[in-house]
């Protein structure tokens, strides 16, 4: 049985993580497969938005399987490190060196753990259960996250409640995340997938074009100035103005109809 499963609805992907019996942690082959998939995605022009779940109800993800996967890593001789995991992928691709500029959505059903809440953080939007967990419990087990965690988490949520999350190890539950701005939704169990799912249908009726321009941007600018983040805000508009995109979304104001963008 396959470690993810993929269904294509139109121009909306559902990716599901399906390892329930481990709580959806990846192991090197869940990894890689994962990785397969959202080249795929990136690479689909006909592919405009992402759904990201686990399977089950118990878990979205629960990190890299600490049999198997973490301690390879830590162990990796210096040599291999680099080469292996700093300019390689990391946990399911997204986390680090792999870029995709198109919407990606977290559904977590469940726990979000450590890697499992790195590769959340990866994405866009993060909608959830009632019963979602999230935490980063590598402080528990001796070492610290390493796919993005110490490096997203504070961005979306502040350096305080980044570092209450980090140095304690600490799980949250879903009303947390919302007051922190972890989530941008809560949703009933049943309802969860559903919604989500929409949501996407919505996102994918929005111009592609616009949303890899305004990704790009919006990851240029930290570390920026406020000055020279705003001349490249600017400057990136200024480039979508030259697409049929723009043309399309103003003829359709005009005519009003629905846009049918082309990603040109």
């Amino acid at each position: 049985m396959s470690d993810v499963i993929v269904e294509q609805m139109g121009s909306v992907w559902l990716i599901t993580i399906n390892r329930a019996d481990k709580m959806n942690s990846l192991d090197f082959a869940a990894h890689d497969e994962l990785v397969r998939t959202w080249l795929e995605f990136r690479d689909d022009d006909n592919a405009r938005v992402a759904v990201l779940t686990g399977s089950g109800n118990k878990s979205f993800c629960a990190g890299a399987d600490l049999k198997t996967y973490t301690v390879a890593f830590a162990t990796t001789p210096p040599h291999e490190f680099r080469q292996k995991w700093v300019d390689g992928y990391g946990l399911g691709g997204i986390t680090r060196g792999l870029r995709i500029d198109k919407p990606i959505i977290a559904a977590v059903n469940g726990f979000a753990i450590s890697g499992g809440l790195e590769i959340a953080l990866a994405c866009d939007l993060r909608f959830c259960s009632p019963q979602a967990e999230f935490g980063l419990q590598d402080s528990k087990w001796g070492f610290h996250a390493c796919d993005g965690g110490l490096v997203r988490l504070p961005r979306i949520v502040g350096q305080g409640n980044a570092m209450e999350l980090i140095l304690s190890g600490e799980r949250i539950d879903a009303e947390h995340a919302f007051r922190i701005g972890l989530v941008n939704r809560i949703w009933p169990e049943d309802e969860l997938l559903p919604k989500a799912l929409d949501y996407a249908q919505m996102l994918a009726t929005r111009a592609p074009l616009s949303h890899r321009l305004a990704k790009n941007v919006m990851r240029r600018m930290e570390g920026l100035t406020e000055e020279e983040a705003l001349k490249a805000e600017v400057s990136s508009f200024y480039d979508l103005g030259q697409s049929e995109d723009l043309k399309e979304g103003t003829d359709s104001f005009r005519e009003q109809r629905p846009a049918q963008f082309k990603g040109r």
